[in-house]
């Protein structure tokens, strides 16, 4: 990818992030103003608890997309699993409709096989629009670093677009924040000699993965 491509996917990104982080930062601002001219006990004691709701789902986001979209740097060349499981699991925090099964054996992962599953997880849940069952595995054996995320519910809403820049066949023409991070990944795939896959039904959507376990792949 040229440089400009790379301020393009970056801007993409950043956007992306944006969009995602205005809601409960917003909510934050405009508790902060209803304390300021709130008197009445009670009333403060229940917008404290939407201060604090909104501030925990804004430090959930934020480290979510600190390992799913940047270097993490506070991280070695592989990931404990609990991290990856512990931002996920916050990103479901306050949708009761959607149940998590985990199938992970391995203690830690590639931090590049991490990414993979943070933004095949992000997909699958936003498609899970009535809610539904969420399926995440990883397995390394022979080398290689499989990842399989499968979300089941009554009504699987997924842009093709997004299909089209996980498997590598969206233009960068058409590119834009919500296909971004799809896109990134199929690069990072690409890159170490891997492939990303998916398959979908009204009710169905899969997203695979095999990543080589090379070392020094940059995540």
């Amino acid at each position: 990818m040229d440089d400009s491509k790379s301020i393009d996917l970056a801007a993409m990104l950043c956007s992306r992030l944006c969009h995602d982080m205005l809601s409960p930062v917003g909510a934050l601002n405009n508790g902060l103003e209803l304390l300021a001219m709130e008197d009445d006990p009670e009333m403060r004691k229940n917008v404290i608890a939407l201060l604090e709701q909104s501030a925990t789902t804004s430090t959930n986001k934020l480290k979510f997309f600190r390992l799913a979209f940047g270097a993490a740097g506070g991280f070695g060349d592989r990931v404990d699993v609990q991290e990856p499981r512990a931002l996920i699991d916050a990103l479901v925090a306050d949708k009761d409709k959607i149940e998590i099964h985990w199938a992970i054996e391995a203690a830690n992962l590639a931090k590049p096989a991490v990414k993979v599953l943070l933004n095949f997880a992000q997909i699958a849940i936003d498609a899970l629009v009535r809610g539904g069952t969420l399926d995440i595995g990883a397995e390394v054996r022979d080398g290689n670093c499989e990842i399989v995320v499968r979300a089941t519910g009554t009504k699987v809403a997924f842009d093709d677009n997004i299909g089209k820049a996980i498997d590598g066949s969206l233009p960068h023409s058409e590119l834009s924040s919500r296909t971004a991070a799809a896109h990134m990944i199929h690069l990072l795939a690409e890159g170490s000699g891997g492939g990303l896959q998916y398959a979908r039904t009204d009710e169905t959507l899969v997203l695979g993965a095999v990543l080589p376990e090379a070392e020094g792949l940059i995540g």
